[in-house]
C-alpha cells in the first residue's frame, strides 16, 4: 500500500510541478494556432493517444474542427492546418512520421514532448515541455546500475507521469481557449448534447 501512496503522490507532484516549466509566450503561441487552424489534427501513441483523443473531443465542444490521426473520417491535412503530436520521448516512428508529413504539406507542427530537442521537437513550429519519465529513460544505459544501487526516477511506470500531466495540460489548455473563444460551460455543455 505504501508504495501505491508514494506513486499517487509522485504522480501528482509532476502534475503540479509542471506549471513550472510552463511559458506564457509559448503557450499564447500554441493557443493562437490552434484557434487560426481550419482544422486540428491530435496524435498519439499508446495512452499519449488516449491523451490526445481526449483533447480532440474537448475541442470539438469548443466547436473546432478537430480530428484524430488514423481514424477513418480524417481527412487530408492541408496548409492552413495544424497537427498536435503527443510524444514524450519525441522519437516515436508513427508520430514523427505523422509529423513530417504535416510539415511537408504545409501544415504547422505542434509538439507536445519531454525532449525538445528530439525529432519531433526539432520538426515543430511550437513545442511544449512537458515533463515526465519516458521510454527513453528506461532505455538508459544506466537504468539498471540506477535501479541497483537504490537510486529510482520515478515510481510511475514508463510515460505515466507525461501522459497524466499531459491529459492535465491540455484540459487546463482547454480552459484558455474557452475563454478567448468566448466560450461558456453552458456552450460546451449545449454542443455536446446536440452531439449525442
Amino acid at each position: 500500500m505504501e508504495i501505491m501512496k508514494d506513486s499517487i503522490n509522485a504522480i501528482l507532484d509532476n502534475i503540479v510541478n509542471a506549471v513550472d516549466y510552463l511559458e506564457e509566450d509559448i503557450i499564447e503561441q500554441f493557443e493562437d494556432i490552434v484557434i487560426a487552424s481550419k482544422n486540428v489534427f491530435v496524435t498519439g501513441a499508446g495512452r499519449s493517444g488516449l491523451a490526445a483523443k481526449a483533447f480532440a473531443m474537448r475541442l470539438m465542444h469548443l466547436g473546432i474542427s478537430a480530428y484524430v490521426v488514423g481514424e477513418t473520417i480524417s481527412p487530408a491535412i492541408y496548409e492552413d492546418d495544424c497537427i498536435i503530436a503527443i510524444s514524450g520521448s519525441g522519437e516515436t516512428n508513427t508520430i514523427v512520421s505523422a509529423a513530417k508529413i504535416a510539415k511537408s504539406r504545409g501544415a504547422k507542427v505542434l509538439a507536445v514532448t519531454s525532449y525538445p530537442e528530439s525529432s519531433l521537437g526539432q520538426l515543430a513550429d511550437g513545442y511544449i515541455f512537458v515533463k515526465g519519465r519516458t521510454k527513453q529513460e528506461v532505455d538508459d544505459e544506466n537504468y539498471m546500475k540506477r535501479q541497483i544501487h537504490g537510486n529510482y526516477t520515478s515510481l510511475t511506470p514508463l510515460g505515466t507521469a507525461f501522459e497524466l500531466t499531459t491529459l492535465v495540460f491540455l484540459d487546463a489548455i482547454v480552459s484558455e481557449l474557452m475563454e478567448k473563444m468566448q466560450q461558456t460551460e453552458s456552450d460546451l455543455k449545449n454542443r455536446h448534447a446536440v452531439l449525442e
